[in-house]
Formats: structure tokens, C-alpha cells, sequence
């Protein structure tokens, strides 16, 4: 355990001056001209077209960084062969022609009451494309719906979070096993912190979903009645749902925070999901994600007066023995 605390200790000190703020980045954190948006997949392409959709400004600096996390899991995409990622911003594609030819739709955005998804004409939009097998990812605050069209998320992803009867509180989750699943390939257990979801609401059974990370959240954090009436008991933080139709589901609680993706496993998960849903097969060893720290401070929301201040990498920590 020393060891691995010493060793945790050394490599932040290897994290450039600027990423330990002793002083400026040597770049804009705040300029997102460099990234793509709504670019089409080059003609004749036969791949993968995964389209990524990034949700207005919202929060603090370093907490939900939508723009900057969606720009993340683009160039992660981008490490694998037959794979097109395309991103937009905003909560919704300003052409939605990009949807067409897409193999899975990501959504990383505020949701609850003001989710961008939650319009009709939306819904059936999906819909639609959800009816030709294509994948349906959420993260974070995206898998939060208000009860009525939550109903009709369950076809698509097999759960999400219920306004009122699910919680969202942050606490450490360790990981301490995985499934034997596609999805879990190259993911070790681990332990982080962040605002991680319970008590959601799944289809009758967890029919055809696969939880994919579960934890136990302290008592504590059981802060709805609905919650607290399940103490002591696992939760499902991560999960996979084969769709009736064919088609793939998959929902994440975690990215509230910035700075997780730089661990390894996080990423990871998210990743061979995103692949999974669209049919693409995943490494044995996992889909390749590698990650330069200092992304971490790229393609900010300029959010407040105040001044920067670098977003750090999270300490990497294992499951107790």
C-alpha cells in the first residue's frame, strides 16, 4: 500500500508546472475552435459513424466540462480503426442530417426537466433511429428523465435516473469486480470519486441489462425515501442493456467531474462501451485510450471571473484488500 501511494505521489510530480498551477498553460484553456464539429465521415467510408452530442455550459469550472469531456471521448474514438466519431455541441446537432448513417448516439448534457432530448419531436426522432438498431448512450446527468418519458428511455437503455426517486449524491465507489462482459475488457477494479447515481430506475427484473460497475454507497447518501429503503445494498453505477429490437443501451452515472478522465479505467469503461453499442468489437485487452493529462485542460467552458486554475489529475487508487 505504501509503495502505491509513494508511486502515486511521483507521478504528479510529473505533471507539467502548469498542471500543478505554479503557472499558465502555455495555450488557451478556454479556445474550443480547434475542435471539429458535425465534420461527416469522408466519402465511400464503410466504418463505424458514432455521433457524440455535447450539452450547453453548466456548473462550476471543472464540473460538468460537457465540451470538453465530448472532445476527450472523440479523440479516444479516434484510437480505433473503422471508427468516425462526430461531435456536436450545444444539446442538439444544428443539422440533424448528422444523425443519419449514425451506428450509436452519445449523449453527455444536463437532463432532468430541461434533458434536450425530452421534446416530441425529438423523442420520435430517436425513436426512429433506435427502431434501425442503433446505440443509445448516456452519461452522467443525461440519464436523469422525468417519470413520463423515462418510461420510454427504459426501452432504450433499460434504466435511468427517476427525478425524485434516484440519487445523486458524490462518494468514493470502489469497484471491486467486474462482469465478464465486452464492455469490462482491459478495466481493472478501482476506486474514485465522483457523483455517482443510485437507486435507478431498471426494467421489471433487470431483464437483459448487464450491471457493469456496482458499488455500496454509504447509508449516508441514501437521500430519497426511496433510497433509503434499500440500505446496505449494492448499486448499479454502469450498465448494459441488450434492447429487444437488436439494438444497444448503455448508461453511465459518472463525469461529473472533469479530472476523471484521466484515470485509465474510467475511461475505458466509457469507451469499449461506446464500441460495444455500436457493434464494434472491443479488444480482448480493451480499446486503446491513451491520454495526455494536459487534455485535461483543453476545450474548457469559460465559466466565472475568477482565474484559471488547472484542472489535476484524480490520485489512482485500488480496492482494499
Amino acid at each position: 500500500m505504501l509503495t502505491r501511494t509513494l508511486a502515486a505521489i511521483f507521478s504528479l510530480t510529473l505533471v507539467s508546472p502548469a498542471l500543478r498551477g505554479e503557472e499558465k498553460p502555455p495555450f488557451d484553456p478556454y479556445d474550443q475552435s480547434k475542435v471539429a464539429l458535425e465534420v461527416e465521415p469522408p466519402a465511400g467510408f464503410k466504418g463505424k459513424k458514432i455521433v457524440l452530442v455535447a450539452g450547453r455550459q453548466s456548473h462550476g469550472a471543472g464540473d460538468h466540462e460537457f465540451f470538453a469531456g465530448t472532445a476527450i471521448i472523440m479523440n479516444l474514438l479516434k484510437q480505433t480503426e473503422g471508427v468516425f466519431p462526430v461531435m456536436a455541441r450545444d444539446g442538439w446537432p444544428k443539422n440533424e442530417k448528422i444523425f443519419d448513417g449514425a451506428t450509436t448516439v452519445l449523449f453527455f448534457m444536463d437532463g432532468g426537466g430541461g434533458h434536450p432530448v425530452i421534446k416530441p419531436e425529438r423523442m420520435e426522432l430517436i425513436q426512429k433511429l433506435l427502431d434501425k438498431g442503433v446505440g443509445f448512450v448516456n452519461l452522467h446527468y443525461a440519464v436523469e428523465y422525468p417519470k413520463e418519458p423515462g418510461k420510454r428511455v427504459l426501452s432504450w437503455m433499460g434504466g435511468y435516473y427517476e427525478t425524485g426517486f434516484s440519487i445523486n449524491p458524490h462518494w468514493d465507489a470502489e469497484i471491486r469486480s467486474l462482469p465478464k462482459h465486452p464492455i469490462s475488457r482491459g478495466v481493472k477494479p478501482f476506486v474514485i470519486n465522483d457523483e455517482w447515481y443510485f437507486n435507478m430506475r431498471f426494467v421489471e427484473e433487470l431483464k437483459n441489462v448487464t450491471p457493469i460497475l456496482t458499488a455500496i454507497p454509504p447509508d449516508s447518501k441514501r437521500g430519497t425515501p426511496a433510497a433509503k429503503m434499500n440500505p446496505g445494498r449494492p448499486e448499479h453505477l454502469a450498465w448494459a442493456f441488450d434492447r429487444a429490437d437488436g439494438g444497444r443501451g448503455f448508461g453511465f452515472t459518472g463525469g461529473h467531474f472533469h479530472r476523471n478522465w484521466a484515470d485509465e479505467n474510467f475511461r475505458r469503461i466509457v469507451v469499449n462501451a461506446i464500441l460495444w453499442s455500436a457493434k464494434t468489437e472491443v479488444p480482448e485487452t480493451g480499446a486503446k485510450v491513451e491520454f495526455d493529462p494536459k487534455d485535461l485542460n483543453k476545450n474548457l467552458d469559460k465559466k466565472g471571473k475568477g482565474e484559471f486554475k488547472p484542472i489535476l489529475p484524480p490520485m489512482s487508487r485500488e480496492p482494499k484488500k
